[in-house]
């Protein structure tokens, strides 16, 4: 998919300047057991009988590059910024569950570096709603890249994580986003990143990984992505009892990432 999206990248590609209304589902979607437990292990979560709070968009990511790879797409879908994911677990998932999912587009609006953009995916077992996430795209235009935030003095590490190279290549391999800025030096390179960053979502997922046992079984859980993580890297994990959390740079302090959890769903 990410090579039909590069055809996107030739200058003479007419696009459209609205959102399509496409909507692409998926029917009766069995998790593969083997494929869970591999992805588990790369973001740090127990192996169990229910689903990440994560994992449905990892289901869902198939129907959303098809979504964004169409020619009838505004914006090519290499080289858009993932700025913020917001996930709704309406109630725990069983790994058994068959589940119908559906992508669309939605809300193209102005931002201060550009335009931006949500991809909403859902997850239904037995025609009920049972997750919700909603992704936001940045397309870049003009000077400037994406703001990091504050840089006020972060509060004391709850770990320290090291991110290694690998991160990448093996998310890539659980997720099946094979974006070469995350897997590719040279690939990181042709879009201004030095070495390859890591996943946004694997950092959100890595931040719940951390809290997992302690979450309520329905919640919404916010994240905005900051700076990115350049493999490889040491990045410090801090936590509120506000159930706020954050990722920083060890060293400098720089933040990646801050998410906050509101246990009211509905």
């Amino acid at each position: 998919m990410y090579l039909r999206a590069a055809i996107g990248l030739v200058p003479a590609f007419s696009r459209p300047r609205t959102l399509p209304d496409t909507v692409h589902e998926l029917r009766d979607v069995k998790v593969e057991l083997h494929r869970l437990a591999d992805y588990n292990r790369v973001c740090g979560f127990r192996l169990t009988d229910a689903l990440p709070p994560t994992y449905p968009h990892i289901l869902a990511f198939p129907l959303a590059m098809r979504l964004m790879a169409g020619t009838d797409f505004p914006f090519p879908v290499v080289g858009l910024v993932h700025v913020a994911n917001r996930i709704e677990l309406l109630r725990p998932i069983d790994a058994s569950e068959p589940l119908d999912l559906s992508v669309r587009a939605a809300d193209l609006r102005p931002h201060d570096r550009g335009r931006q953009f949500d991809i909403v995916a859902t997850a239904s077992s037995g025609g009920i709603e049972v997750w919700r996430g909603v992704s936001t795209y940045l397309k870049r235009e003009g000077k400037g890249g994406v703001r990091g935030g504050d840089r006020a003095e972060p509060p004391a590490p709850s770990a320290r994580w090291r991110v290694a190279p690998r991160v990448g290549t093996d998310y890539a391999r659980v997720s099946g986003d094979h974006n070469p800025i995350h897997t590719s030096r040279i690939g990181a390179r042709l879009f201004g990143f030095p070495r390859p960053i890591a996943h946004g979502m694997w950092s959100k997922a890595r931040c719940l990984a951390a809290l997992e046992g302690r979450l309520p079984a329905a919640y919404t859980v916010d994240v905005a992505f900051k700076l990115p993580i350049l493999m490889p890297a040491t990045v410090a994990f801090t936590a509120a009892p506000s159930w706020t959390f954050a990722l920083h740079d060890a060293r400098s302090g720089k933040p990646h990432l801050t998410g906050a959890i509101d246990g009211l769903v509905g």
